[in-house]
């Protein structure tokens, strides 16, 4: 198992008219969490784009548990617990300062050659990367 935090404060232009981070806004705030987490393995996005391979999300689950308000900072826990194959799959869980869990979110990712755009197996320096955590 793989796990990240990260911290990012709510702006205000995250938020609706009462002050409450838009729903929307959560997708943004797992992308956070996912490019902090492959970066501190040692692997950026662009990276994975300039050997050829794509991560288009294949599927978004979000639960809204309590709201994140304008000026909250928020802790993102982010976890990849299985090893990746043609997939990847984060979970995320975001927290506020007084440490009371606000959102639950999960992000699939599908691993695509960028020549073809057909689904492939994580390339061999992916593997490389999570085999240590999943032996």
């Amino acid at each position: 198992m793989v796990t990240i935090e990260t911290s990012t404060r709510v702006r205000y232009s995250e938020t609706d008219q009462m002050g409450v981070v838009y729903y929307g806004n959560y997708a943004q705030y797992y992308e956070v969490g996912r490019v902090e987490l492959l970066r501190n393995l040692g692997m950026s996005y662009r990276e994975l784009e300039e050997a050829g391979t794509m991560l288009p999300v294949l599927k978004l689950e979000c639960k809204y548990i309590r709201p994140a308000k304008y000026d909250d900072l928020l802790r993102i826990v982010t976890i990849i617990d299985e090893m990746p194959s043609t997939r990847i799959t984060f979970k995320h869980e975001i927290y506020n300062e007084e440490n009371v869990l606000l959102n639950i979110g999960l992000v699939s990712l599908v691993f695509v050659d960028i020549k073809s755009g057909r689904p492939q197996k994580a390339p061999q320096s992916v593997a490389d990367i999570f085999s240590p955590y999943f032996k």
